[in-house]
């Protein structure tokens, strides 16, 4: 049948504006109004957050092991780098242990004595074989005579809901848990949430867990619907540099591996503002197992990036393993509902951006102006950007033979 030429050309001229926007140049955040991201389930945010340790040569430098609990709890920073206003505005490292109230036993079921100390943080050049950085960021867990010295450190903000990547690689002795994971505090075990990537260094390199915890109840009994064990894509390893992706929605949790999606798991999802927590452990106990004396592990990361949503909520959150409850109030930042789609309200989204299609991390490509997003307003970006190229140039050469 005959296609009107004004209904032609309209989606001709659409399909170039999205043509356009695939070729377009990197763009400033300030410029965006919101970021989609592609995947199983995408999601609009309103925040980019970008820490790049690539290109840190003045404050490489491994530290030598403190091998004194009480001094590795109380040291300095390693380099000046952590204490610059843009660290410590997102980040702060923890030098909590794992002693229970009255400095005697051991949280759960540890076997040796924790102590996180900042000295086990630090940047560290890339001598790699035709590396692709200058620098990374190291996180260390070591077992030392009386203890195992380790290394975290957490979000000052909480978030609610965002899709968080870093580019790591984990390294060294069996018997560490290294982590990144989401952190909602609660008195009870069965009110605790957390969206987790978890690599244990005893596991067979081509296996993460990826969890929605709880994954146990306080009798002990598993709960097999909230974990996954999952494998690698490609034959990679966790001690290759891969891009670990997690996206947490409203809807379900989903973990990605150099783009490929290894997990995905709607059994009790996190709703609440949740810090997030990076670390490198090991207490002897049943999850991370017990490292060796002397042995040591390290979690390298070259850059870790986050598109999140933003509100002026406020709350209380503690620390992943503080057993002696201590805390501190802390507005909780960026966090809030999905953001609204440009149908919703001319003041949002009127500029979308995606980290997702930009060639390097840390930038943003536009995807669309407001004129284009409202085409997207029921939500049919499901497919990505590219099933959504197929579709609309399909339909313009069909057009164009006059077959629609």
């Amino acid at each position: 049948m005959a296609f009107p030429t004004r209904s032609f050309l309209q989606l001709a001229a659409f399909a170039a504006v999205v043509l356009a926007a695939t070729d377009s140049d990197v763009i400033d955040d300030d410029a965006c109004s919101c970021y989609l991201t592609n995947g199983t389930v995408p999601a609009y945010y309103s925040e980019h957050m970008f820490f790049d340790f690539r290109d840190l040569g003045d404050y490489a430098g491994v530290p030598d092991p403190i091998r004194n609990e009480s001094r590795a709890a109380k040291a300095s920073t390693t380099s000046e780098y952590f204490d610059n206003d843009d660290w410590n505005s997102a980040w702060g490292i923890q030098d909590w242990s794992n002693r229970n109230s009255g400095g005697v036993s051991l949280s759960g079921d540890a076997s040796v004595l924790m102590v996180n100390s900042p000295n086990n943080i630090y940047i560290e050049e890339n001598d790699d074989d035709d590396a692709a950085s200058d620098t990374f960021l190291t996180m260390r867990t070591m077992r030392l005579p009386g203890f195992q010295s380790a290394a975290e450190f957490e979000s000052i903000d909480s978030y609610q809901y965002l899709s968080i990547r870093m580019l790591a690689r984990v390294t060294g002795s069996p018997g560490a848990c290294m982590a990144l994971f989401t952190y909602y505090s609660a008195e009870e075990l069965a009110d605790i949430q957390e969206a987790d990537i978890e690599i244990l260094t005893r596991d067979p390199k081509d296996r993460i867990q990826y969890t929605n915890q709880p994954s146990y109840t306080d009798d002990g009994d598993e709960v097999p619907q909230a974990t996954r064990n999952g494998s690698l894509p490609d034959g990679l390893g966790w001690d290759d540099w891969l891009v670990h992706r997690l996206d947490w929605t409203p809807e379900r949790s989903v973990w990605y591996v150099d783009g490929v999606e290894v997990a995905n798991i709607k059994y009790q999802t996190p709703k609440d503002p949740a810090l997030i927590i990076l670390n490198a452990w090991s207490d002897g106990g049943t999850w991370s197992g017990n490292m060796s004396l002397h042995g040591a592990a390290y979690m390298q990361i070259q850059w870790v990036e986050m598109v999140y949503n933003a509100s002026d909520t406020t709350s209380d959150q503690k620390r992943k393993r503080d057993v002696d409850q201590r805390s501190s109030r802390r507005d909780v930042g960026p966090q809030g509902k999905l953001v609204r789609r440009a149908s919703d309200s001319d003041a949002a989204c009127k500029v979308v951006c995606s980290i997702d299609e930009a060639d390097e991390a840390g930038t943003s490509k536009m995807l669309w102006n407001s004129t284009a997003s409202r085409v997207f307003a029921d939500g049919s970006m499901a497919g990505g950007l590219g099933s959504l190229l197929t579709w609309v140039m399909g339909v313009v050469a069909l057009m164009c033979y006059g077959l629609v």
